[in-house]
């Protein structure tokens, strides 16, 4: 039996990319919240073999997975963590760097809808913002991080 129109609705309708949190998993609270995020491609080398007789067609054969990289953005704020965790890999202090944090998308109210769990994940890049003292904006941080296996969990 069919579902009844209404409840397609709700489950077909678009979500809206309102803001991205990061978790740590060090605290009890995100931290951070973000305005932009650009989850890795899944994407695999793919080896072509071409076999003799066979002009029709080349074999396709599954590779290693390419390196994934997640990209935030958000406004610099007073709260410290993200900043801590990017100063232990500039300190070359790797024992403790590399760890599991997750990414969720956060609908109007705030509430997550779609996770993704970043395995072994650690910054690799800092983008600062440019500071200048005649204008009046939000200070904008980039953060990329690198990460071995990306997770996606649709039922936070």
């Amino acid at each position: 039996m069919p579902a009844e129109p209404y409840l397609l609705e709700s489950t077909l309708e678009p979500l809206a990319t309102f803001r991205f949190a990061l978790d740590l998993g060090k605290s009890r609270s995100w931290s951070g919240i973000f305005t932009e995020c650009k989850l890795p491609d899944v994407e695999w080398d793919v080896q072509q073999l071409k076999e003799g007789g066979q002009n029709t067609y080349v074999h396709q054969l599954l590779g290693q997975r390419k390196p994934a990289q997640v990209t935030l953005k958000y406004g610099l704020t007073k709260r410290r963590e993200l900043l801590d965790w990017y100063a232990e890999v500039m300190a070359e202090d790797f024992k403790s760097v590399a760890q599991t944090v997750t990414v969720s998308l956060l609908d109007s109210i705030g509430k997550p809808v779609l996770l993704w769990n970043l395995h072994n994940a650690y910054p690799v890049k800092v983008t600062w913002p440019e500071f200048k003292a005649g204008d009046n904006a939000v200070a904008i941080l980039s953060l990329t991080l690198a990460c071995s296996r990306v997770e996606f969990d649709q039922n936070p």
